[in-house]
């Protein structure tokens, strides 16, 4: 008698794991869009803050060279470098992530921007610097789980490899 409930105790279980993996499918297929678009607004929102930004910088160029020379203090490149780099990579590189084209480098690259400019501006006050941290969380969520579905990374390895990585 102990080893017929035992059987019927391990039974049990297996057909719970069954319907938890059946419940886990259909949550992740429901979540599937809504995923894909939040990737995309993630990203869509990231670039627009540093494209914008980097149309400020281009704007009023001598005002932008000012500012690398007396208020942003970028480590180990001269201000004139300094602020070619970091303009040329809030115009071009947001493009890319907006696009999901290279998401991941894309994301690596305003990663880098985003750090350098909290490091740059010691006294930056705190409500800025929560911005910085919340872009630079959307940036870790493409560097770690790539720029989503609707994206042309994810249109490419379709085409060309077929289904994308998961």
């Amino acid at each position: 008698m102990v080893t017929q409930v035992s059987s019927q105790a391990a039974a049990r279980p297996a057909g719970w794991r069954q319907a938890a993996l059946r419940l886990h499918g259909l949550v992740q297929r429901a979540a599937a869009g809504p995923q894909a678009l939040a990737q995309l607004a993630a990203r869509w929102h990231v670039a627009q803050v540093f494209f914008l930004s980097g149309l400020t910088k281009l704007r009023d160029w001598d005002t932008t060279l000012a500012l690398f020379q007396d208020e942003y203090h970028v480590p180990l490149l001269p201000p004139g470098v300094a602020a070619v780099m970091g303009t040329g990579g809030e115009l071009v590189l947001p493009v890319l992530l907006l696009l999901g084209l290279g998401g991941r480098f894309a994301a690596l690259g305003l990663s880098v921007v985003n750090v350098v400019a909290v490091l740059s501006l010691p006294d930056m006050p705190e409500p800025a610097l929560n911005l910085h941290l919340f872009w630079g969380s959307l940036l870790l969520g493409v560097l770690l789980w790539g720029p989503g579905r609707l994206s042309v990374d994810a249109w490419a390895w379709r085409r060309w490899m077929g289904e994308p990585p998961r």
